[in-house]
């Protein structure tokens, strides 16, 4: 099936991957030379249409321009895990409940950006992969795997099973989240943007570490938290070497 994506930045990373659209819709008087031209360079047709169109076709921030691709395919646990390196430990996000599609892409940006192998979502009760999301992603939603899972506590024993260690981010851990050990396949579960981490999945995390909170709110936005773990792992397994993380790049 077809679905239109929307907004510069996700379509600009959609034509740089050379990724198949069938058509871009541009606003009248919208002058982006640079979008433009990779599109012509891949006979992808143009279209100049009416604010008021893009506006009926996309229900959100669309920048004055469309894209009509196909839908980014979604992957099963089993097909996500025989993606993983086997020269490295794989690290993997674990989205327990996120429900604002925003917040589903930012946190597929940051998983692209900190190398992370893929992420795991709910299929029921939480964001799908929304055109929202994806314009979030701005580009990670086509760059970073994503596998959907009917039981997230299912999922997680099969992890397990297979040597991962699961880290959850939770505002009632006990444990600094620079202070587990990063050097084996870790899952990062991020928990829902009211409620965090829930009971039974709670109970499956080897650790359950919370964030230092010094001012006056009692949490972070959940892709911020997300960041930070990540990174915070990024940047332990991979100390500075000469001023550049060393071997940093994600392996597929």
């Amino acid at each position: 099936m077809a679905q239109y994506i929307y907004g510069k930045h996700a379509i600009k990373e959609h034509l740089l991957k050379k990724q198949p659209v069938q058509a871009l819709l541009l606003a009248d008087g919208l002058k982006d030379q640079e979008i433009v031209k990779l599109a012509k360079e891949q006979g992808i047709l143009v279209e100049y249409v009416s604010r008021t169109r893009l506006d009926q076709l996309i229900k959100g921030v669309h920048q004055g321009m469309a894209a009509l691709v196909a839908e980014i395919p979604l992957l099963t646990l089993d097909e996500l895990l025989s993606k993983q390196p086997e020269d490295t430990d794989g690290l993997l996000v674990l989205l327990d409940g996120i429900e604002d599609p925003r917040n589903l892409g930012a946190i597929l940006r940051v998983a692209d950006g900190a190398g992370a192998n893929g992420v795991i979502i709910p299929k029921h009760r939480a964001s799908p992969l929304t055109p929202e999301a994806i314009k979030s992603a701005a580009g990670a939603a086509e760059s970073v795997p994503v596998a959907t899972v009917t039981n997230l506590t299912q999922a997680i024993q099969s992890l397990k099973d297979k040597g991962y260690w699961v880290v959850g981010a939770s505002g009632e851990g006990s444990e600094d989240y620079r202070s587990f050990d990063v050097k084996r396949p870790l899952v990062v579960v991020i928990g829902n943007e009211g409620k965090g981490i829930s009971r039974l999945v709670a109970k499956q995390c080897d650790w359950l570490v919370s964030l230092p909170m010094r001012g006056q709110v009692s949490s972070l936005n959940a892709s911020v938290a997300c960041g930070i773990l990540l990174y915070s792992i990024l940047d332990r397994r991979f100390p500075l070497a000469g001023g550049k993380w060393n071997e940093v790049s994600r392996k597929q």
